[in-house]
């Protein structure tokens, strides 16, 4: 594939960006790309301190780059121009810097975090995953019951109403283990 830029060199990067809902996706070579500035952040390099500022920024709208600019809602303005009242951090430094100056910080802009961490973590807002061996049974059994639950909100809306019925009783029987200290029932 040939550099959309300059025509001439093979393509090495794609850019990709979201353009009134459409996706636009362009190539460029290196030289291309360090030119334009699209996403060139050297992370080992001494010369820009703030280059993971920088990228943390771009993945939350706010980027230091700009190919071209795309307006912002009266709203999105709102949210980016309140500040934290203790120490006046504004939600837009907080992209740009990728961390809160204090703890009121955290109650300040709560309504946006989680947004934040969806896009952060590929569309999750919990942890899934393992968990560490200390963690004891009984949250286990807790996080067990959350997911049946969740299916068996998923078995009602598609109408499975006797899956949803067998999951209810297997909610029913975790949560008399839990109740009981986990121990095993005999009724099986």
């Amino acid at each position: 594939m040939i550099c959309e830029n300059c025509k001439q060199r093979p393509a090495t990067i794609t850019v990709t960006q979201m353009k009134n809902g459409k996706k636009l996706t362009r190539h460029y070579c290196d030289v291309c790309n360090k030119q334009l500035d699209h996403f060139h952040l050297n992370l080992d390099s001494d010369e820009d301190p703030n280059a993971v500022q920088k990228l943390f920024s771009s993945w939350f709208g706010t980027p230091s780059w700009s190919v071209q600019a795309v307006p912002i809602s009266n709203t999105q303005t709102k949210v980016q121009n309140d500040s934290c009242p203790q120490c006046g951090m504004t939600y837009r430094k907080f992209l740009e810097e990728g961390k809160f100056n204090c703890p009121t910080c955290y109650e300040t802009f709560k309504e946006q975090l989680p947004q934040v961490l969806k896009r952060l973590h590929n569309g999750a807002i919990e942890h899934i995953g393992k968990v560490p061996g200390s963690i004891n049974e009984s949250y286990q059994m807790k996080r067990q019951i959350e997911a049946l639950r969740q299916d068996m909100k998923s078995a009602v809306e598609e109408e499975r109403f006797e899956d949803a019925a067998t999951i209810r009783d297997q909610v029913r029987e975790l949560e008399k283990k839990l109740q009981s200290g986990g121990e095993e029932s005999d009724e099986h």
